[in-house]
């Protein structure tokens, strides 16, 4: 069946992937502060372990947070102190007078695991799976994450040569610390539909 809406569900993936949320956030900024290059881990990071998540949470992960009471509130907790964290880590990865720089990029594994903390890759992963793989079929669920894992090279490319382009324009220390405060202030922002769901 899904081969049928396969156009409909590459846009829906397209659409849930490229819009502004904490990952694409934080490729803008690594694309400013590290390039490109410096980057690929943290996109594939993305890439992958969201395609994973996909995978899981269709093969039936959430049930095991209906089984575990008050569950939910604990992810949500998690997930706000942890985007807290990396916000701050964003807002301070200017480099200092020096020109030492204080900050690295993600690596593969730490934007792999970002998913599982990330509201709106929840969000996606579920709503993929309701819309696409509503009967469990694992067929359906490997071409929902496979579609993920396709769009997910536009749209982690995409936002880290945004960042990539926009360093010509930071190479004053002082742009770019302002940069970092604005990244770190819109991740942070980003935070007000999962601390406002019940």
């Amino acid at each position: 069946m899904i081969p049928e809406i396969l156009p409909a569900l590459l846009l829906f993936a397209l659409v849930a992937s490229i819009t502004p949320g904490p990952n694409n956030l934080m490729l803008m900024a690594s694309g400013a502060n590290f390039g490109f290059a410096r980057s690929l881990p943290h996109m594939f990071g993305i890439g992958l372990g969201f395609s994973l998540m996909v995978l899981l949470v269709g093969a039936g992960l959430m049930q095991i947070f209906d089984l575990i009471p008050h569950s939910d509130m604990a992810l949500k907790l998690v997930s706000v102190l942890y985007m807290l964290w990396l916000a701050w880590k964003i807002a301070n990865a200017a480099p200092p007078e020096d020109g030492q720089a204080k900050a690295t990029p993600m690596t593969f594994l730490q934007a792999a695991l970002f998913q599982w903390v990330n509201p709106k890759a929840w969000s996606m992963a579920l709503s993929a799976n309701i819309l696409f793989a509503p009967g469990k079929d694992t067929a359906a669920i490997l071409w929902v994450g496979a579609a993920f894992l396709l769009v997910s090279l536009a749209s982690t490319t995409s936002w880290t040569v945004i960042g990539q382009q926009m360093r010509r324009l930071l190479t004053n220390p002082a742009r770019l610390r302002a940069f970092n405060w604005l990244m770190a202030a819109l991740l942070v922002a980003s935070l007000y539909p999962v601390l406002h769901s019940h």
